[in-house]
């Protein structure tokens, strides 16, 4: 039975997804700013976390939120951490690969996960504890043993272009030492880690993503068999505003998980996140 405050998360998703479908016939006039360097924001993301915080205020009003738009505000041991659109850059030009992100953490730790595709009607949601479904069908990740043949997920942030020539010496090994099928860029780290729960990819791994990015896509990775490290294979550390995601994480089933970090140790890819 799905838990009360996945219902309620559920519902805030739906109506931030609702926001974002029906901006898709104005895509042209929405009002885009560029925080940072190749890092996009849209009023489309402002009215859909205002949707979504509307709705979780409403049935919680003493949980604290964690907005990608909006930043910090009220208590800090249990979050809403959102992430309104996931793929701001996919959306503003069209491209139909994007999703709703929100997670209820507690203490640092994601306890409840929602990740909704709108696009695909496709809803992801997860509860520690108590396993990982997609609308509605429990999932579990790939059990591909190693990394040969494997399919992995993974992005080029912007804001970590430094570190690029380690990325791409890392890829490089995947696909040539190591037999990797393919790497897939599709521009959504939420989505990346509901897909590696599911067994649509093998693994993922990033480098530079926020909370709000990956707290829901954890815990389903987690919930559905597999687990989610940082670069040196360590935990990854608080996800809410109390401490900062890591620099990396590294998805996959337990053994895959593990392979998948040895290269990025191997390439010297870790050691460049030590700057």
């Amino acid at each position: 039975m799905q838990k009360p405050a996945v219902t309620i998360m559920v519902k805030a998703a739906r109506a931030a997804g609702n926001i974002l479908l029906r901006n898709l016939n104005r895509l042209e006039s929405i009002n885009v700013v560029e925080k940072a360097r190749q890092d996009y924001a849209s009023d489309v993301d402002r009215d859909a976390e205002d949707a979504a915080v509307r709705e979780l205020r409403r049935a919680m009003p003493d949980v604290g939120v964690l907005g990608e738009e909006s930043g910090q505000s009220g208590n800090t041991r249990t979050t809403w951490v959102i992430d309104p659109l996931d793929g701001t850059s996919n959306y503003i030009r069209g491209l139909p690969h994007y999703c709703v992100s929100i997670a209820m953490v507690e203490n640092g730790e994601p306890v409840h996960g929602v990740i909704y595709d709108p696009i695909r009607n496709e809803l992801f949601t997860a509860s520690k504890g108590s396993g990982a479904l997609l609308n509605g069908v429990r999932i579990r990740v790939a059990d591909r043993k190693d990394l040969t043949g494997s399919v992995l997920a993974t992005g080029f942030a912007p804001r970590e272009r430094e570190r690029l020539s380690a990325q791409l010496r890392c890829t490089d090994l995947l696909l040539t030492e190591h037999g990797g099928e393919d790497i897939r860029r599709a521009g959504s780290a939420a989505l990346d880690l509901a897909y590696v729960a599911c067994g649509r990819v093998d693994g993922y791994f990033e480098a530079g993503v926020k909370p709000w990015d990956i707290a829901a896509g954890v815990l389903l990775v987690r919930e559905a068999g597999g687990r989610v490290i940082a670069a040196d294979g360590g935990a990854t550390g608080p996800l809410d505003s109390r401490g900062i995601a890591p620099r990396m994480v590294i998805a996959g089933n337990l053994k895959l998980s593990d392979a998948l970090q040895k290269v990025v140790v191997s390439s010297g890819y870790a050691a460049s996140l030590r700057g």
